[in-house]
């Protein structure tokens, strides 16, 4: 591991390309090799025996447990990878695997895609059961609008939960990013699987929850940086969709608190505003009022977006990489 930590920068940027190689190109792992659905699985065992006292205490004890067992993952990859008998090849594509399994851009595209699909064909009733996949709400009575609505900000706010958060801890955690990268994903992992309001969920899930708002806090903020990066670049290229970039600005600052979570508003009115479409959860918010309704061009453009918003957070994390790991880890270890 000694090895690692003083020489690590270029070998943890060359673990991060690889990675988003690996998804951009192949996806998914199988569920049986996916070191994320391990994590649910121990979740799914502790959620089996919630007792009927105490349950805040327990919801503490099952969070800090799934977030050791996650962080021992990324330990034992670590310090595999890290053994002079593992080529240094070896050890990059065994670690890329690992930190890839914590993100997903490609799968996150995909749900926009096959949504926008149905809807350009007047499948209203197969969007809402694609959209029912990746949102809480009630979609069986959503209008187009809705649906496309819906869609967007499933991937605009995945991409701060699902793309760039795994990835900043990943970066500034220095030699120990890996590690950092499967404890923020464990906490995402339980937030998506307890971290509810409802009574069954409230009580157990209220550290998890909270722990997913303060370090998603961070990530969500900085998201604005790119997507406005996005923006710029992006119509600046020829024969791409065109976005507002002042839209983007004022969208983002006027109704980035509008919803109730600390952190999706942030990366959601931004993608509202850049897009110039009113995001309406009914009966709960309404981001860029006054704007037009989304359609099906819109969750294209909204994809188009966050791709190019996780493309330029993946090359300014590989700068934070080399200046973290190669100065301030360095000075700070020795």
């Amino acid at each position: 591991m000694m090895d690692f930590i003083f020489a690590g920068y270029m070998h943890m940027i060359y673990v991060l390309l690889f990675a988003v190689l690996i998804d951009l190109a192949v996806g998914e792992p199988p569920a049986r090799l996916h070191p994320v659905v391990w994590i649910g699985t121990l979740i799914g065992i502790f959620k089996k025996y919630i007792p009927s006292s105490g349950r805040k205490a327990y919801g503490v004890f099952m969070g800090l447990s799934c977030i050791l067992f996650a962080s021992l993952i990324a330990y034992i990859v670590l310090l595999v990878s890290s053994q002079s008998l593992v080529p240094e090849l070896v050890g990059i594509v065994i670690e890329a695997y690992f930190l890839k399994s914590t993100f997903a851009i490609r799968r996150l595209l995909f749900a926009g895609e096959e949504v926008a699909s149905s809807l350009e064909v007047g499948a209203l009733e197969e969007a809402r059961k694609q959209l029912s996949m990746y949102v809480s709400r009630d979609t069986s009575k959503l209008s187009g609008s809705h649906v496309s609505s819906a869609a967007i900000e499933t991937v605009s706010e995945n991409y701060v939960d699902s793309i760039l958060s795994p990835l900043f801890y990943y970066s500034v955690a220095g030699p120990f990013g890996l590690i950092a990268a499967y404890a923020f994903k464990a906490v995402s992992t339980l937030d998506s699987m307890v971290g509810y309001r409802d009574e069954a969920h409230r009580d157990v899930g209220f550290f998890s929850a909270k722990l997913d708002d303060v370090l998603n806090w961070v990530p969500a903020r900085i998201s604005l940086f790119f997507i406005w990066l996005a923006v710029f670049f992006l119509n600046i290229m020829p024969k791409t969709m065109s976005f507002d970039p002042s839209g983007a600005c004022s969208c983002s600052t006027n109704d980035c608190k509008v919803p109730d979570s600390p952190n999706s508003g942030y990366p959601m009115a931004a993608v509202a505003g850049a897009i110039g479409v009113k995001l309406e959860k009914p009966g709960v918010y309404v981001l860029g009022q006054g704007l037009a309704s989304p359609g099906a061009e819109s969750i294209k453009k909204a994809n188009r977006l966050v791709e190019g918003a996780a493309l330029i957070s993946i090359a300014c994390f590989s700068l934070v990489i080399y200046v973290f790991t190669n100065f301030i880890w360095k000075l700070y270890i020795i």
